[in-house]
């Protein structure tokens, strides 16, 4: 395994409606991730895509009176737009429809846990929860309803295949334990931990396809569709050639970051190490797993008009903008708010009156005055330590937040060192002083690079043509 590489995912977005914000936020949040880690030299394989088999997307196509294969493609497209309109770096977009390099994977899992006899078939009684695409337990209800979608699941009996997870249990709880998968926050590792000692039960891998049309058939029987997990989770191999590029699949696997919702953990920090474990592959190194974005408190959602479309917000304010937002206002690893008053507080204070109006300021005072490659300040040059130090530390742990407070404080203690030094007076010092406070803007400019990649590009381009142009308007 090359020490080099950077292998980073989101999850794969489910393709039964059109993005929202919260997908975005998942978006930066590993679109940020990856570009560090390209700053830092590494090799870095950023990977999306979409989710597109089960029974809720064939339900959602037909509502408008589509065929899955229309309005996947027509979804997945919007998932795309949305990568390339918040100005992401990923490498790959992978779709689940994929029939030439998706499928071919998926059944070389199941048949190679097949042979590692943990796929086995029998007839089976349980709850069915539509929204989560899964067989649920009394457990996982609260009140008689499933605790994310707030509805009663479905008493379904049928014959299916199930997966061997309960063989699996002891060894995954004792890597959760022991970090073998890193799970931040700790909080979502500790309700990881709690749910493994209770025991995992086999799962149903497979539905007749009878009653699952939309779906990979299960290799060698025609009567059965394999299940959407056992289907979905595979993309994280498929992307990089588990089934036809051993050189690319052995040069980037294990996936070093996992960036997921809360709603999806138990699928990809239990599920997925036991389909790993049993396939005999090395496990992710880390499952990073964000919160939830309400919007003036309340939970999105269509019947009450408050869904956020992330497509409007970067046509008003920008790609950046938004991405600052997203990764400055949103505790990365809790659930955030989202108002418009928000959201234009900070674009005002922190990124036209903050960042905007020091590089306009000091690319205005410098004129000719030629870049340095240091700084004279002892002071100065303490701040930009101090600075990346946090940055790189803050990164490190997932704390974005963080890691844009400390680029920030920077930006603060240059406002505080031109009004301290006044370089629009005349004085033999003036060149030395500018010169310092050019090597520190473009010092931010870089640290931003992960952050707000357009803005940070626009800055460095000043600095060299030294043509101020307004990066944040005021709204």
């Amino acid at each position: 395994m090359p020490k080099n590489k950077f292998y980073i995912t989101t999850s794969i977005a489910y393709a039964n409606a059109a993005p929202h914000i919260g997908f975005a936020l998942e978006s930066v949040q590993a679109d940020v991730l990856a570009r560090h880690n390209r700053e830092l030299g590494r090799d870095v394989f950023f990977l999306t895509g979409t989710d597109e088999h089960g029974r809720k997307v064939a339900e959602a196509a037909a509502k408008v009176g589509q065929s899955p294969k229309k309005f996947t493609d027509e979804i997945s497209a919007r998932f795309r737009e949305l990568a390339k309109i918040l100005n992401l770096s990923n490498d790959d977009f992978i779709r689940t429809t994929d029939q030439r390099r998706h499928w071919p994977s998926v059944e070389k899992v199941w048949l190679e846990l097949q042979k590692k006899g943990d796929i086995y078939k029998k007839k089976y009684r349980g709850l069915y929860c539509v929204g989560c695409e899964a067989f649920i337990t009394k457990k996982d209800l609260k009140d008689g309803k499933c605790v994310i979608h707030q509805k009663e699941p479905e008493t379904v009996e049928e014959e299916n295949y199930f997966f061997r997870l309960s063989r699996h249990s002891k060894e995954i709880e004792k890597i959760i334990e022991e970090n073998g998968i890193k799970i931040v926050p700790q909080k979502r590792k500790n309700e990881m931990l709690s749910f493994v000692r209770q025991g995992l039960e086999d799962i149903s891998f497979s539905r007749p396809s009878k009653d699952l049309k939309w779906a990979v058939p299960v290799p060698n029987d025609l009567s059965a569709k394999i299940y959407v997990w056992a289907d979905a989770l595979t993309n994280y191999l498929s992307a990089i050639g588990y089934a036809d590029d051993r050189k690319k699949f052995k040069k980037f696997w294990p996936a070093d970051v996992h960036c997921i919702g809360k709603d999806i953990q138990k699928f990809h920090c239990l599920i997925w190490p036991g389909i790993l474990l049993s396939l005999g592959l090395p496990l992710p190194k880390t499952i990073f797993v964000h919160g939830f974005i309400t919007v003036a408190g309340q939970k999105m959602s269509k019947s009450l008009g408050n869904v956020i479309d992330p497509f409007e917000l970067v046509k008003k304010y920008g790609a950046d903008p938004v991405r600052y937002f997203l990764l400055r206002e949103i505790p990365p690893a809790d659930d955030g708010d989202f108002t418009f008053e928000k959201f234009e507080q900070r674009y005002n204070s922190d990124l036209a009156k903050g960042l905007g109006n020091l590089a306009s300021r000091v690319i205005t005072l410098a004129g000719n005055i030629p870049p340095r490659t240091n700084s004279s300040s002892a002071e100065l040059n303490s701040a930009i330590k101090k600075t990346v130090k946090e940055y790189r530390l803050s990164l490190a742990e997932f704390k974005f937040n963080e890691a844009l407070v400390s680029v920030w404080a920077l930006i603060g203690f240059c406002d505080r060192y031109i009004e301290k030094e006044k370089p629009w007076q005349e004085s033999k010092k003036n060149k030395e002083v500018i010169g310092n406070l050019l090597f520190a803007v473009e010092k931010i400019a870089r640290l931003l690079v992960p952050f707000l990649p357009e803005t940070s590009g626009r800055i460095i381009e000043q600095l060299k043509t030294r043509k101020s142009k307004p990066l944040f308007p005021r709204i």
